[in-house]
């Protein structure tokens, strides 16, 4: 029995779906920026401020927004290390782990954050999707990153063209720089400062 071939450009508009993923992600982080818990983020900046290393935990491609950020706090001038790198030194009381996870439960993002709790006793802060999550749970400081909308038809659009974490990834990622931007305003810091510890082993 032959198969039916069809031709999976046949009616299709090319860049359609890309221009309505961007439209879909502006109006997402236009919520997120109307939505996010200011009291929370500045509690979130202080504890950068305040703690002697940061250390920044992530799983798949949440670990690659937590690298992106750790980078620019490392530009920053902070002492910033990835948890589960060769390099990583031991957590201490006064340092500060930072944990993202959009469902708040992958499980090794929880084991760590858990462990630096109980072991450790440092502050550990959740950036997550999900309020009710095991991750929010153990956390001292609680950043609610919305991922997908909860609404039925808003949800099947989501999964069309932004599946799985998608949304709560790249909002992470966009709040983040924001936090670098407060922080390079509250050190007094500009591109140049930033640029003098950026590598030039690349």
């Amino acid at each position: 029995m032959n198969s039916i071939e069809t031709n999976p450009l046949e009616g299709y508009t090319p860049g359609e779906i890309m221009i309505k993923f961007i439209k879909t992600l502006s109006l997402h982080l236009i919520h997120l920026a109307e939505k996010i818990n200011l009291d929370e983020v500045m509690s979130f900046i202080k504890a950068i401020l305040e703690s002697e290393n940061i250390f920044i935990l992530g799983a798949g491609r949440s670990g690659f927004v937590a690298r992106a950020f750790a980078m620019r706090l490392m530009h920053l001038g902070f002492n910033v290390y990835v948890v589960g790198e060769t390099v990583t030194p031991r957590i201490r009381e006064n340092d500060l782990l930072i944990a993202i996870s959009g469902s708040g439960e992958t499980t090794s993002v929880v084991d760590l954050g858990r462990k630096a709790k109980k072991k450790v006793n440092c502050k550990v802060a959740a950036i997550t999707a999900r309020k009710g999550s095991k991750l929010a749970k153990l956390a001292d400081i609680k950043l609610i990153i919305k991922g997908k909308d909860k609404s039925s038809a808003s949800r099947g659009e989501d999964k069309r063209i932004a599946p799985l974490g998608t949304l709560f990834e790249i909002s992470s990622l966009v709040f983040l720089d924001g936090v670098v931007a407060e922080l390079m305003k509250l050190k007094n810091l500009n591109e140049d400062d930033l640029r003098m510890r950026h590598s030039v082993l690349e």
